[in-house]
């Protein structure tokens, strides 16, 4: 599989409706063809201590963003037709569907992948499968983590990785 989108959500709060900011790298042959990065106006609209601690983004950082549906409107038309990918899909899946709920948008059944699984199947005996633990194992250089596009390519690294040395021969 050489053609994919790798995503990567921040969410405000515990609801995993509250995506913050986005992240998506697109890979057509192999390559990384575009990318995209926008901050959200979370809903519910509120940061808990913990999220802002982690990504660092606040009320502040989103006030005036847009709110999802206006954003995925960019998203959808770069990742037609191509599977997601996701380190631990089993959050940014559930994001997405939530917030597609939250919006009251049809899910349209996004094919879903999952590095972090894939990685603890391929790559044993790494001291842990975060993922800037296994992007450092791919050569990959990961300074922004819990950026959502930071994390997107560090997520796009890793897929290309396992594709090209496991699954190809």
């Amino acid at each position: 599989m050489m053609d994919f989108a790798a995503i990567d959500f921040e969410t405000a709060n515990e609801q995993r409706s509250s995506v913050c900011s986005v992240g998506v790298v697109v890979v057509r042959n192999g390559e990384i063809t575009d990318s995209f990065y926008s901050l959200i106006h979370p809903e519910p609209d509120y940061y808990t201590y913990w999220t802002t601690r982690v990504h660092g983004l606040c009320s502040a950082d989103t006030e005036n963003a847009p709110v999802f549906s206006e954003v995925w409107k960019q998203v959808a038309p770069k990742i037609e037709g191509l599977p997601l990918i996701a380190h631990n899909k089993a959050f940014d899946e559930s994001c997405l569907k939530a917030v597609f709920r939250t919006y009251q948008l049809d899910y349209p059944d996004y094919q879903f992948f999952c590095t972090l699984q894939m990685s603890r199947r391929i790559w044993k005996g790494l001291p842990n499968y975060q993922l800037h633990t296994v992007a450092a194992y791919c050569g990959y250089d990961l300074t922004h983590h819990h950026h959502a596009l930071a994390d997107a390519e560090a997520c796009a690294h890793i897929a290309l990785t396992l594709f090209d040395k496991h699954m190809c021969g």
